[in-house]
């Protein structure tokens, strides 16, 4: 497989991003508004000149700033779909996709299942079938790299998880060394083997959706995969376990070693909440009544104080759990995580 090497450094507005990646397979960047992904899509694609750095496809040098290479973006073998798909609304999906490359439009029109759209134009199409467009007209390319910026923040909720479904697929297919960039965790998740955490043009942290969940390298990274994150003071116990004090008064317990300000990290899906007090391995229990409860699928995010659990739908019936009612949390010493408050 081919491997894109990029290390670059672009100065913005208020910061400098300072990036360097080996992609291949799928790297997806994810972080909030502003911290520098579609910057770094830019520079790839010959849309931005970095400050300094090196970028190339295996021996291809696409940008060197030491040796003044410097290729133009329709020098370099790119195929980039933008975030609202940028198609040519005066064109048809088919004129869309052959603007880029004549020689396989019907391959393509075939592949992402659009021949009957052939004729009709961008306005004239759902979210998803302007994802399919903006994809084949981004390979009719023949591109080494797949760039893509929010490919799915365009779609409404139900859409959304069939295209996801679709662009994993066609991602395994091509084997293109691709580098997405989202603020979504979940999509990030499904769609790369390694995720890079972006924050004012640094990375936190690199590494699988796994590792992140598992060992966050910091509170940021834990609350951006879907952590509780709760404030308290910790205090180091004689049977290897650390107490905590969180601001709300409850007292909670970690097998992680820590002391002073930290921030305790715990996953929703670790969190079980029923009617009463039971006696079981679960040292941490919070109290309190529900605040919120969210659906999402076939299972729902219940707000009981500091903390947010996931349940199942059936749950959420059985035990009757509805905003207003007084219910326990509870969670396991061992699934607690500590981390420095930043």
């Amino acid at each position: 497989m081919a491997k894109l090497s990029a290390s670059f450094e672009v100065p913005l507005r208020s910061f400098a991003l300072e990036l360097a990646l080996e992609i291949e397979g799928t790297v997806a960047l994810i972080g909030p508004s502003g911290a520098g992904k579609t910057s770094a899509l830019s520079a790839i694609a010959g849309l931005t000149r970095p400050a300094s750095g090196r970028i190339a496809l295996d021996g291809e040098v696409w940008f060197d700033a030491a040796d003044g290479v410097f290729r133009k973006p329709e020098e370099r073998r790119v195929g980039l779909v933008f975030q609202e798909y940028a198609l040519f609304p005066h064109m048809s999906v088919r004129q869309n996709v052959a603007f880029a490359g004549k020689s396989r439009v019907d391959e393509y029109l075939e592949r992402f299942r659009i021949s009957q759209l052939a004729d009709a134009k961008p306005t004239e199409l759902s979210g998803g079938e302007r994802q399919r467009v903006a994809l084949a007209r981004a390979l009719a390319r023949d591109p080494g790299v797949l760039l893509l910026d929010e490919p799915l923040s365009a779609l409404d909720a139900n859409t959304k998880l069939t295209v996801r479904g679709e662009l994993q697929e066609l991602l395994r297919e091509f084997g293109l060394p691709t580098l997405l960039v989202t603020h979504d965790f979940e999509d990030a998740a499904s769609l790369a083997d390694t995720l890079g955490v972006l924050v004012d043009g640094k990375l936190r942290q690199l590494g699988s959706a796994q590792q992140m969940v598992a060992q966050p390298a910091d509170s940021f990274v834990a609350s951006f995969t879907g952590a509780n994150l709760m404030r308290g003071h910790a205090r180091h116990r004689a049977d290897g376990l650390t107490r905590v004090e969180l601001e709300a008064g409850d007292i909670v317990y970690s097998t992680d070693d820590a002391a002073g300000l930290v921030d305790v990290v715990v996953y929703p899906w670790d969190v079980t909440v029923g009617r009463e007090r039971h006696p079981d391995s679960a040292m941490n229990v919070i109290e309190g009544e529900i605040r919120s409860v969210v659906h999402v699928g076939n299972r729902a995010r219940v707000r009981i104080g500091p903390v947010t659990a996931e349940v199942t739908e059936a749950s959420l019936g059985r035990l009757d759990l509805v905003p207003g009612t007084r219910v326990v949390a509870s969670f396991k010493a061992t699934g607690t995580r500590l981390l420095p408050h930043a």
